[in-house]
């Protein structure tokens, strides 16, 4: 990854850690449901999951991902792909979450 693609990792790991599952109080980075970032030139592809497949903002929660993203000036492109593989447990979570989680 060139200097310019961690730049912009940086300010999508910035965007991410502003989207909370209303759920849980962590953001989704932190809660470890974004799997990979992937640039390319000015687009970014993510893959998400969630908590759960049944989860209540299943609907909801990629686009409000992709719509903060997409925040980002550098960016002309963003694409939110949610996958069910592997599927996500607790052990996906940062230390962080699971500080302020009590876990």
């Amino acid at each position: 990854m060139n200097e310019h693609d961690t730049k912009l990792m940086d300010k999508i790991v910035e965007k991410l850690k502003t989207v909370y599952d209303p759920e849980i109080p962590v953001d989704i980075y932190e809660l470890g449901l974004i799997y990979d970032v992937k640039i390319d030139g000015k687009k970014a592809s993510l893959d998400m999951t969630l908590t759960s497949p049944h989860c209540p903002v299943a609907e909801t929660l990629p686009m409000q991902v992709r719509r903060t993203v997409e925040e980002i000036d550098e960016l002309e492109e963003v694409e939110v792909k949610i996958v069910w593989e592997p599927p996500w447990d607790k052990t996906k979570m940062s230390e962080a979450a699971r500080l302020e989680l009590g876990l």
